[in-house]
């Protein structure tokens, strides 16, 4: 007689109704209970670990008022505002409306903490700008569009580092200051590929503006950049949590939309409010899935067993961050980022621990990992995105892509390789790792 384990079972009944088109998160949760049921467990132990973890996750409120922020300020001017801003700054330069692509992101990622929001919100008007009159290639604007909204999760505020200090217990507010220096990092590695193909490819020099308008651009932009600043002066200061701090970032876009900019209309705020909530329930059935996966994955003794076996090969910290490194670029290049957070990374989170890995340098390599999944073939969410919205073949957008990628992925082995880059901010801040 054949006996089948359950988990493997389990294991394999997820990419089967992943693979028919079932979302993630409801391929988890069905497969789990057929885990539970063949196990001989009480299957309304799945409902429990739903109830328990969502709605005792307060951490988690954190993810629908980002998601609601970055919504209002796309539906606004905001955006407008902060692209002149970026094209008095840069945009002066051979290239420079490149260059303004990559600082837009910057800066719009210390707003949306989001790489899909980015790319739909202000990727999308970049890619009407870089285009028109045939300035640059729309393979070329999309692929460096999608590039730089994998800035966005990196700094501060950020969906992911959210949900990896639910999975892992480490400070949310350690882990929004240790990623600013990685997404810094990030954006002067995209500008130097961005001068290089300027000159190799002899991209256009838009009209420089004047310096003396430099004063009101920034001042017409002024409240839009303070937010991130007011977000980690509240969060270190003690003066809220970091769930308080996404709503108070959600109240802040609109006050400023609605009340200073005046430019969102009940129409936009209705929509708006709909878009994130339609994300928030696609975000909210995947965390579901993952946690009553995660619990089929403990009672399995799965992190505890894998820890040991990776202890057994003597690895130093190094070698177990490389060995993490080409797991998560390789996941990522199948799997959607926020289910490697929640059902893969909690198993390495223990081997780590044992290893002395300190926990917010282990996130933010984590993350990078799997936000430049985003941009790697063949899953690549942002290239799908970003081909939809240039109507440009994904082999064109692949091809441009690539020397994006390779620069990142040596800012990658720096963070990975000396935590120092990672670990000095929060540091001189008070954090004690």
């Amino acid at each position: 007689m054949i006996v089948i384990d359950p988990f493997w079972l389990a294991l394999v009944s997820i990419c089967a109704l992943a693979l028919i088109g079932l979302p993630i998160g409801h391929a988890m949760i069905a497969s789990s209970i057929l885990y539970l049921w063949l196990a001989g467990l009480d299957m309304g132990t799945a409902a429990e670990q739903i109830l328990n973890g969502l709605y005792t996750g307060y951490l988690l409120l954190a993810v629908p008022m980002f998601i609601l922020a970055a919504e209002i300020m796309n539906a606004g001017t905001m955006t407008q505002r902060l692209l002149h801003f970026c094209n008095a700054v840069v945009g002066r330069f051979r290239g420079g409306l490149a260059q303004v692509n990559v600082l837009q992101s910057l800066i719009f990622a210390g707003m949306s903490g989001s790489a899909i929001a980015d790319a739909a919100g202000t990727g999308k008007m970049m890619q009407q700008l870089m285009t028109k009159d045939g300035r640059y290639p729309a393979s070329y604007a999309a692929a460096l569009t999608a590039a730089t909204a994998v800035i966005a999760p990196i700094i501060p505020p950020s969906i992911p580092l959210v949900i990896y200090a639910l999975v892992s217990d480490a400070s949310v507010g350690f882990l929004f200051l240790a990623g600013i220096t990685p997404g810094i990092m990030l954006a002067l590695a995209q500008m130097t590929i961005v001068a290089i193909d300027a000159r190799r490819k002899n991209f256009p020099v838009e009209k420089p503006v004047p310096l003396h308008r430099l004063p009101g651009l920034t001042l017409r932009a002024l409240p839009a950049l303070m937010l991130p600043v007011v977000l980690l002066v509240g969060i270190r200061g003690d003066v809220m949590t970091p769930t308080e701090a996404a709503a108070v970032a959600a109240g802040y876009a609109l006050l400023i939309s609605v009340a200073i900019y005046q430019s969102v209309t009940p129409g936009q705020l209705y929509r708006a409010l709909l878009s994130s909530g339609r994300t928030t329930a696609s975000i909210g059935m995947l965390l579901a899935g993952a946690m009553v996966f995660n619990y089929v994955v403990t009672v399995e003794n799965i992190p505890q067993s894998l820890s040991a076996l990776l202890l057994g090969w003597n690895l130093t910290p190094t070698q177990f961050l490389l060995l993490v490194n080409v797991l998560l670029l390789l996941l990522g290049c199948v799997l959607e980022g926020t289910t490697i957070l929640l059902v893969i990374v909690p198993v390495l989170i223990p081997a780590a621990r044992a290893l002395g890995i300190d926990m917010v340098h282990f996130g933010v390599v984590v993350v990078l990992n799997i936000m430049l999944g985003l941009i790697t073939p063949p899953y690549g969410l942002l290239l799908f995105i970003m081909t939809r919205i240039a109507e440009v073949p994904l082999r064109d957008i692949v091809l441009n892509v690539l020397p994006f990628l390779f620069a990142m992925l040596g800012a990658l082995a720096i963070v990975t390789l000396v935590p120092g880059t990672v670990l000095w901010l929060p540091r001189l801040l008070g954090y004690g790792g």
